[in-house]
């Protein structure tokens, strides 16, 4: 599919062979995520891979023994509720400026069918026990926000703040170590307004970095086409590495490629020759340190 969809990308009046529906529209929206979070109960998700996948990762570019580590976790959901989840394939295309996706819907218990889930309070709790100390979670739903408050009252390593990442101007510029987004961008990207809304959101990220600061980027989206959005108006020093998805009960996975070995791209974002296969089933992570 990914090879069919990448065959067509210069066809600029290609149109695409699923509907954008009303719910992968407002995936941007504090709305829709109010109203999600409202109804949702009790079953632990956590999307776009866990905190114990990831962490030899974060440990290589937010060590939390060294320094004092500040840490904002953007669009951080919830750790509750979650009974199945849309694992959404983005492709965003170069010329047509449209956005194909192929959503699967993956029921874990209850059969209840639901929309796609940014799942990251598990993640910001996995952090806090490795031994990082001090973790900002923002998210834009206040329903979900108010419920992280109450349930984690007693850890004074996890903050949670109602806030729209596109709209930080509560932290102060250069007030952060590394920033942490499991798709806020992606669901930004199958939204209205996708573009104007992520670069938005990039160049608040940009601002509360501190210099030096990363930025990691976990996400579907390709070389070729998150490259260019990440490169437009930003100076990233930026490395691509690539984790194997993980499906729901999945705790690991032996790597296609080593997670913390940076993959060797070229400036189009193609790999370069002795690097992966490009058809790996993969989320990409892109580490972006504010030069």
């Amino acid at each position: 599919m990914r090879n069919d969809l990448n065959n067509r990308k210069g066809e600029s009046t290609e149109q695409s062979p699923f509907n954008l529906t009303e719910m992968t529209q407002a995936y941007g929206e504090a709305w829709y995520w109010d109203k999600r979070y409202a109804k949702e109960s009790t079953t632990t998700f956590d999307w776009y891979q866990k905190y114990e996948s990831l962490s030899p990762l974060l440990h290589l570019y937010v060590p939390p023994t060294t320094t004092h580590q500040r840490v904002l976790v953007v669009g951080c959901g919830n750790s509750d509720g979650i009974r199945a989840v849309d694992l959404i394939l983005f492709y965003h295309g170069e010329l047509s400026n449209q956005l194909w996706f192929i959503s699967i819907t993956l029921v874990l218990s209850s059969g209840k069918k639901i929309g796609s889930a940014e799942v990251q309070a598990v993640f910001s709790e996995g952090m806090s026990k490795d031994g990082y100390t001090d973790i900002v979670n923002i998210d834009v739903s206040s329903v979900v926000i108010e419920s992280m408050q109450k349930k984690y009252s007693g850890s004074p390593h996890l903050k949670y703040i109602e806030m729209d990442v596109r709209d930080m101007k509560a932290f102060e510029s250069g007030s952060f170590d590394a920033v942490i987004d499991k798709g806020t961008l992606d669901s930004l990207l199958c939204g209205h307004n996708s573009k104007t809304n992520a670069a938005k959101m990039l160049e608040e990220v940009e601002r509360v970095l501190k210099k030096e600061g990363v930025y990691i980027l976990i996400t579907y989206g390709i070389p070729a086409y998150r490259l260019r959005l990440l490169r437009e108006s930003h100076s990233w020093a930026i490395k691509l590495h690539v984790i194997d998805k993980l499906l729901p009960g999945e705790s690991s996975k032996r790597g296609t490629w080593e997670l913390t070995c940076p993959v060797p791209i070229n400036s189009d974002g193609s790999f370069r020759e002795g690097g992966p296969p490009e058809n790996m089933d993969v989320h990409y992570i892109y580490v972006c340190t504010k030069v």
